[in-house]
């Protein structure tokens, strides 16, 4: 009897110990799980699936979805689907409403006036040297001027360099601006230069543009050649100046105070995938502006402005650059023209 008790009790000792180690795997789940939180993170932009930057967005969602292990979870709504304009993303970013957006540069400025640097014309000589001013300490003081609103730049991104299309005659010299009738974006800088040139430059939406031009409302307008031929604009127009006399950058930004509560080891994924936006939007963004050239070599009557032109618009534009320089200040103006 003594001889089956203590069997028994062994036994019963076995499923106590067994039972343990069970109960002890279970909590050392539940505590995993608990230290693995997940973020959620909208971003809001205004252009098509189709485009540079849609892509190179979700180049970010894979980089910073894969690097935290699941633990960001990134989803991107383009087409202006959850804004009309730029401007109210960034509003909605800056009160904490949704996460991140990749706004144009532009409507930076509203915010920060600091970033009408980069609609200074003529300022760079092409993509590659935007880029590289926006790699360095430039984009280094534009990205930390937007943390006192409550902002955080995580990328830089491009739609190209300007180009200028219209249906009167080619652009050659600064005096073939005279009184055309052109459509522009909102933006002061822009408007103050092509006056001075003697144009009648208007801000007008962007997405009623095709049917002005074709009812020559406009004679002609601006913007990159992306732009140019994904809008179907080149249909309407009859020739583009390949002018590059601005640069069309996009800011890729996050709500600071958001990113600041997210544990270290996730900041440095967001940075990560920060980095990898802009080196995949930048390449594809390239791919995108030549082919949408090479189509438009075939569609409009293309000339190029001679380096003399840009000398002679640049010498024109010097009260504008002087202008401006007041707001922006000698030394960010310096950093820009390095």
């Amino acid at each position: 009897m003594s001889r089956f008790f203590s069997v028994f009790g062994i036994l019963a000792l076995l499923i106590i110990i067994v039972a343990g180690c069970g109960g002890d795997k279970e909590s050392s789940g539940d505590s995993s799980n608990a230290d693995g939180e997940t973020y959620s993170i909208t971003i809001s932009n205004s252009v098509e699936e189709d485009s540079a930057l849609h892509l190179g967005l979700m180049k970010f969602k894979e980089v910073a979805e894969e690097k935290s292990e699941g633990q960001l979870e990134v989803e991107v709504f383009s087409n202006a689907e959850l804004y009309a304009s730029e401007r109210e993303a960034v509003e909605a970013v800056q009160a904490g409403n949704i996460e991140m957006a990749s706004p144009a540069t532009a409507p930076l400025t509203n915010f920060v006036e600091d970033f009408m640097v980069l609609d200074l014309l003529f300022l760079f000589d092409g993509v590659d040297d935007a880029a590289a001013a926006l790699d360095g300490e430039l984009g280094d003081r534009l990205f930390a001027s937007l943390e006192e609103y409550q902002l955080k730049g995580l990328g830089w991104g491009t739609a190209g360099m300007t180009q200028l299309t219209n249906s009167t005659r080619p652009i050659e010299s600064a005096e073939d601006f005279k009184g055309l009738k052109l459509r522009t974006m909102e933006n002061n800088i822009h408007l103050d230069s092509l006056e001075e040139l003697g144009a009648n430059p208007q801000p007008y939406a962007f997405g009623e543009l095709y049917s002005a031009l074709q009812q020559n409302i406009f004679d002609g307008m601006q913007t990159t050649a992306q732009l140019i031929e994904s809008s179907k604009v080149f249909e309407v127009q009859e020739y583009m100046t390949v002018m590059d006399h601005s640069f069309t950058g996009e800011a890729l930004i996050i709500n600071k105070e958001f990113y600041d509560s997210l544990p270290e080891d996730l900041q440095v994924v967001l940075d990560e995938a920060g980095e990898a936006f802009t080196e995949h939007e930048r390449e594809v963004s390239k791919e995108f502006d030549e082919a949408a050239m090479e189509l438009l070599h075939e569609n409009l009557e293309v000339n190029e402005l001679s380096e003399e032109a840009k000398e002679e618009i640049v010498e024109i534009l010097q009260p504008v650059y002087d202008k401006y320089e007041e707001k922006i200040g000698e030394e960010l103006m310096d950093l820009a023209r390095q």
